[in-house]
């Protein structure tokens, strides 16, 4: 049988949708989270200096997307072909771009910076929001399955829906304009393994 372990700081964050295909999959694995205070001595044993790491029996992969891919397609949540795989990956895509809109945000929110956070919400996440959200909802109504892509839930679902759930608990108004994107949230954290997950999990604020 395989190891997998998945070395994460004790948040949900990027380790998170990894966590979740396991999850999914009813695969078992070693859930390694390493304390920011352990992190300068961890982060050397890193391939790139960062986290989340999976190790395959001892073998390890970085970088979060690339582990999202690796073991959507291992489970099977990577799309029915290479048109759905690949359209999975554009979202995935266009998504790290959004995320990286909110940056400053969440540094100052997550304590890693100092700033004013309702003017940092003001000027970088509602711009964010009001480029990306709709783009989502469009996708959701044409593909009309309540996934984005196919007809069957895939990493990038898992993903997006982990990012609006953590918005909503900061700013519960955050996606009251889209309530498609409420929808896809609601419909894939109701998915049986992802709920008992999400229920058994370990709490963290983001």
């Amino acid at each position: 049988m395989v190891h997998y372990k998945l070395s994460y700081f004790p948040l949900r964050g990027l380790g998170e949708t990894a966590r979740q295909l396991f999850a999914l999959a009813n695969v078992d694995f070693e859930d390694d989270r390493v304390p920011r205070e352990q992190w300068p001595d961890f982060k050397p044993k890193t391939p790139f200096g960062q986290m989340p790491v999976l190790e395959v029996d001892g073998k390890a992969l970085a970088q979060s997307r690339a582990i999202y891919r690796y073991l959507a397609k291992k489970f099977g949540f990577a799309g029915k072909d290479d048109w759905e795989s690949a359209q999975i990956d554009a979202w995935a895509d266009q998504f790290a771009d959004y995320n990286n809109e909110l940056r400053p945000y969440f540094v100052v929110v997550a304590g890693f910076g100092q700033g004013d956070k309702e003017k940092l919400y003001a000027d970088v996440v509602e711009p964010a929001r009001e480029k990306f959200l709709p783009l989502v909802a469009k996708q959701l109504k044409e593909n009309g399955s309540g996934f984005l892509v196919g007809s069957k839930v895939s990493w990038v679902d898992l993903h997006l829906a982990g990012h609006i759930e953590t918005f909503l608990s900061f700013v519960p108004h955050f996606a009251d304009k889209y309530p498609e994107v409420v929808a896809h949230q609601k419909k894939v954290h109701a998915i049986p393994e992802l709920k008992k997950w999400i229920e058994k999990r370990p709490q963290s604020p983001f």
